[in-house]
């Protein structure tokens, strides 16, 4: 197996087939760390680090296709998961949604439709 791999072939394969690689990208970094301990060449540790790259490359594609299926999935729901929302800020996330703050009691209802913003008819001068 080699050491580095392109995240661009990766996106086209099914995730058994990226099971698949991730297991043997895995044994083969664990017969190098033994190869490392017993005494093996100075190449080994590049290549270990090639290794743990490409691992997180191929775990990173898993992740972001199951977090497509799960955004399909919950596209027509009512609720969403927590780490499938938009992150924000806390402050926004926990500001009025815009039809509540849009909003007004009848008191203030009343008061803009009896006492409207007056016009006035002055003409600034420049």
């Amino acid at each position: 197996m080699s050491g580095k791999i392109k995240t661009g072939p990766l996106w086209s394969k099914s995730k058994s087939d990226l099971m698949s690689q991730l297991e043997d990208l895995k044994t083969e970094l664990g017969q190098l760390r033994v190869q490392k301990i017993a005494g093996g060449a100075a190449s080994k540790l590049t290549k270990i680090h090639d290794l743990r790259k490409s691992i997180a490359k191929v775990l990173t594609i898993i992740n972001a296709n199951q977090r497509s299926q799960l955004r399909l999935f919950y596209q027509k729901k009512k609720y969403l998961p927590l780490d499938l929302r938009p992150k924000q800020t806390r402050a926004i996330r926990r500001r009025l949604g815009k039809k509540d703050a849009a909003r007004k009691t009848d008191k203030q209802r009343k008061k803009e439709t009896h006492f409207p913003q007056r016009k006035y008819a002055v003409k600034a001068e420049v």
